[in-house]
């Protein structure tokens, strides 16, 4: 495995995903998350729906800058980028979540331009959407769709685990192994992008959306997001 994809989907990346728990502080305190089993079932709900999405607009990202360290170059870049910006709000109902997501991407884009300069950090909007910020960061790393995709499923899931480990103190080797057992849907998930032209995923979940929603309007939130 190539060690960029390893750092693209590390926790300690500092691009600000900390902050963030995918969702899971709320669905704590709502009690749909509460042991290891409703864990599992959420990060899965979480990963076909918002995973999916996010793994698509990755993919497409990483195909439109391409192989070469930055790639195509010129409008035909920015606009498709810009583009898939756009198809990642309309697949992103949630106020609250399409913040989150350009938060992320911001924080994504200032590590990315130290850790892999590139001209084609430039093709980007000002404040991307954090799936297309990743599959910029995948191609400029030399990194392929596919690992673009995966990135991104696992990223989906990570975090609100890691959360919900914090907020419910939970047994850092039951929580491994709770994403461990998730690991053969993330790769069907790449695996379902055979080519990156097809059309993105639109695969929403109202629960997560009005989660965020509830969850930003709180004033002792631990979370960001």
């Amino acid at each position: 495995m190539n060690s960029a994809l390893l750092t693209l989907a590390d926790s300690r990346l500092p691009a600000g995903g900390h902050t963030h728990s995918g969702g899971v502080e709320q669905a704590i305190a709502a009690g749909v998350v509460h042991d290891p089993g409703s864990l599992a079932a959420f990060l899965r709900r979480r990963l076909a729906t918002s995973g999916a999405v996010a793994a698509a607009l990755a993919t497409a990202a990483c195909a439109a800058i391409g192989p070469d360290e930055g790639g195509p170059e010129g409008d035909s870049v920015i606009a498709d980028l810009a583009a898939l910006d756009v198809e990642a709000d309309a697949r992103t109902p949630s106020p609250a979540l399409r913040a989150a997501s350009r938060q992320q991407g911001r924080g994504l884009v200032r590590v990315g331009r130290r850790a892999w300069p590139s001209g084609a950090w430039n093709a980007l909007p000002a404040l991307p959407h954090h799936p297309i910020a990743l599959g910029v960061a995948a191609a400029v790393a030399g990194l392929g769709p596919r690992d673009a995709a995966q990135a991104a499923a696992y990223l989906s899931i990570s975090g609100p685990a890691t959360a919900a480990q914090r907020l419910l103190a939970m047994d850092p080797l039951t929580v491994a192994a709770v994403t461990a057992r998730l690991a053969p849907e993330i790769d069907a998930v790449a695996d379902g992008l055979h080519g990156h032209d097809g059309p993105i995923s639109a695969a929403t979940d109202p629960l997560l959306d009005l989660l965020a929603e509830v969850h930003a309007a709180r004033k002792d939130r631990f979370f960001a997001s």
